[in-house]
Parts: C-alpha cells; structure tokens; sequence
C-alpha cells in the first residue's frame, strides 16, 4: 500500500533522513556514528509513542483493547507498560545486534551495554543528527496528534500499533549496515540505507495498513456482539 502523493510532513522526514548522510560525505562525519543515531531513532519513536499515550491517558483514562474478537476497556496505563515492555524488547534486541556486529560497545561490557548506556555514546555530530530527527518527530507527529484533536478520540491500540511498521524495516536496514560497517562499506552503505529508509518512511502507507487492520478488529468484536445477542 503506498502513498501517491507527498506531503510536508514527508518532506521533513527526507530532510531529517538525509542530514546524516549529509554529514558523513561532506562534513567528515563518522559513518559509525549515523547508524549509531539511526538505532537511537528506535527509542525515539518509542518515547514519542509512549508520550501520545500519556496525553491520551490523561484526557480520556481509559480505551478499548482488542482482543480475539472481544474488546474491553483498559486503562491507557495498562497500554503504556504493554508497550513498554513489548516494544522495549524489540528495541533491545535490534540495538543489541546492532551493537556487537559494528563491534562498538567497550570490551567486557556486556550484550545489551549499548541499550542501558545509549546516552555514553552521544557525540556533537551525533547530537545534531539526533536532533534533526526529534524536531522532524515532534512536527510531523506529536503537534498534528495535539492540534488535531485526535488525542480526543484516536484508539489508543492504534497509536500504540504506529511504530512497529517502521521498526520492522529498521531493525533489518541497521543490523544489515552494522555488518557493512565491520568491511568497512559505511560511507557508501549509509546512503543506500538512508534512500531505503526514506522510501518506507515516506511512501509506505503505514497508517493505512493500521487503519486496515483496526477496522478487521472492530469488525470481528461487533459480529462476536451480534452472535451473543
């Protein structure tokens, strides 16, 4: 399912995609250092995520969890430590990988140093590009999500579904460029990565594909209601 049209939102997420490589082919930037950011960007969209179903949480208390053709009402709480825990392990295990394949972690530090000391390996460089992404986040994301009231009315299980399409793609795109980095390909590697990434970010319709399948929840939990009436 893909988008036809490109929109400013997208324009800003190739903007934030394209500073790393920017940085790493003419400004002398470490190719290490934008996967680095490129890894960190899983725990940004996970605390962006987890700060939608804050604000959700506080307006509203509770929404419906789907479940096996039943929903019922949970509070945003429980949706928040759900997606604590099951996205963490996701982001744990990519950022794992990704670590020990480009061999960046201190030896004797441990498998998942890079997941609890992530901040350790914060530079200038790497600082700015992370920067790019969490101001491209905020505009494109968070702001639309307050200014348009949908914190009001969205279904928390859809939020809470949004970055596992992306993460998908990124934990495969990161650990394939971790290996290129250890051949030493990561100058070159990084832009294809970076012209992959942009293509699923921006013109996969991810938000389709939820809407789809929220819709096939919804569906199933009213013929489950009929057939009980």
């Amino acid at each position: 399912m893909l988008k036809r049209k490109l929109n400013r939102n997208d324009l800003i997420l190739i903007a934030a995609n394209l500073i790393p490589v920017y940085g790493v082919w003419f400004l002398g930037w470490s190719a290490i250092d934008a996967f680095i950011v490129y890894a960190l960007e899983t725990l940004i969209v996970g605390i962006m995520t987890l700060l939608k179903m804050l604000v959700m949480t506080l307006a509203r208390g509770k929404d419906l969890w789907y479940n096996e053709g039943s929903a019922t009402p949970v509070s945003g709480l429980f949706f928040m430590a759900f997606f604590t825990l099951h996205y963490g392990l996701f982001a744990a295990v990519q950022t794992t990988i990704f670590s020990q394949s480009a061999d960046i972690t201190p030896p004797g530090s441990g498998m998942m140093h890079f997941f609890f000391h992530w901040y350790e390996y914060i530079n200038k460089d790497i600082g700015y590009m992370l920067a790019g992404f969490v101001v491209s986040y905020f505009a494109t994301s968070f702001v639309p999500f307050i200014v348009s009231g949908e914190y009001k009315k969205g279904a928390m299980m859809k939020v809470m579904f949004q970055p596992y399409g992306r993460i998908f793609i990124q934990q495969f795109t990161v650990i394939l460029g971790s290996m290129f980095l250890t051949f030493g390909f990561g100058k070159g590697f990084i832009l294809v990565f970076a012209i992959a990434k942009i293509f699923f970010d921006v013109y996969v319709n991810f938000e389709g594909i939820i809407d789809k399948s929220m819709k096939d929840m919804e569906k199933k939990n009213q013929e489950s209601n009929n057939s009980h009436s």
